[in-house]
């Protein structure tokens, strides 16, 4: 192949775009200390136009990791912050009457931007969870029978503490099943602790991205470029092959009442293939696979009580899944 032309047939476009995405650790790393596998795992999100659901503690930079990722990536964003006492409609939008015209006119919600921060989604109730399924699947929203289309590009970033903490609700199986991936929000290590107070002890404001330097370093057109040259990334049937054994080997699970869909088999691959270009190749191997398997699949399964209570959890049966399922040579 040709180095100066990419996948996509326009020169140069792809390895731009790729060296573009990379600049985005360097920028995120202006204001997040450390969480590589969760930036990682939001630029896979977006070559892969998928969603992503962050879970985590409180006060582990959840919300900042998400204001500055959109920072860097010249995109419109909105927060909201999802409360017992949301409706719907402060999600989506709503018609309101104009008494000036004597009509209803449709007033956008939140969910009318690029990147939506929805903040503890599983603070409210399954009713306004479930008002955010249509925009994520189908990237349009429907008002009084008129269906309006979302910008493009559109993702849902939505940030939730553990369900055991007071005040939360579980996201419906069907909803949890729409996040392409869900990423942990780790306490940080101790001399990352040190590195946070240090910033803020020199001035350091979250609130102020700017000043702490953060700057646009990719764009709507590295996005798109990147995933032109994504879809023509080389899967083999080997490899599509063990990406079916793997989800199958979670549907026969003893630990699982519910296994990975033929729709987690896809999210899978996908995921797999995005990251194989990110690391500079062109095909996918099945190191590619087994690194995002768990981000993948870790909430597209649900363990049996008697399990849970022994202290089995997703990340160790998946874990355990991808230790027995012949690897392709």
């Amino acid at each position: 192949m040709d180095p100066t032309t990419d996948n996509a047939g326009h020169p140069g476009d792809a390895a731009a775009a790729r060296s573009a995405l990379e600049g985005l650790r360097a920028e995120i790393a202006k204001a997040v200390v450390g969480q590589d596998p969760a930036v990682t795992g939001l630029v896979v999100a977006l070559l892969c136009r998928g969603h992503v659901l962050l879970e985590g503690v409180p006060g582990v930079a959840k919300t900042l990791l998400v204001r500055t990722l959109a920072a860097a990536l010249e995109l419109d964003t909105k927060r909201v912050q999802f409360t017992p006492d949301l409706m719907p409609s402060d999600v989506t939008g709503s018609l309101v009457y104009d008494a000036r015209t004597a009509a209803f006119s449709f007033q956008p919600g939140p969910v009318f931007t690029n990147l939506l921060l929805a903040d503890e989604i599983n603070r409210t109730p399954p009713k306004t969870q479930s008002s955010l399924l249509e925009a994520m699947e189908e990237r349009q929203v429907t008002v009084d029978g008129t269906p309006r289309a979302l910008p493009h590009p559109f993702l849902v970033i939505a940030t939730q503490n553990p369900v055991e903490y007071e005040g939360t609700y579980p996201l419906p199986e069907a909803q949890l099943d729409r996040f392409l991936l869900k990423l942990t929000i780790p306490l940080p290590s101790r001399q990352d602790e040190i590195d946070v107070l240090t910033r803020h002890a020199a001035g350091f404001d979250p609130r102020d991205l700017h000043a702490a330097g953060v700057r646009p370093a990719a764009g709507p057109a590295d996005l798109d470029a990147a995933r032109a040259a994504i879809a023509k990334t080389t899967v083999s049937p080997e490899i599509a092959a063990y990406v079916v054994d793997l989800c199958r080997a979670t549907r026969e699970s003893p630990s699982l009442t519910l296994g990975v869909s033929p729709r987690g088999a896809t999210a899978l691959l996908s995921t797999s293939r995005a990251w194989a270009w990110l690391t500079g190749r062109d095909y996918v191997i099945p190191d590619d696979v087994k690194a995002l398997a768990l981000p993948t699949l870790r909430h597209r399964v649900q363990l049996r009580p008697e399990a849970e209570m022994e202290g089995v959890t997703a990340d160790s049966v998946i874990n355990a899944i991808l230790a027995h399922v012949p690897v392709p040579r």
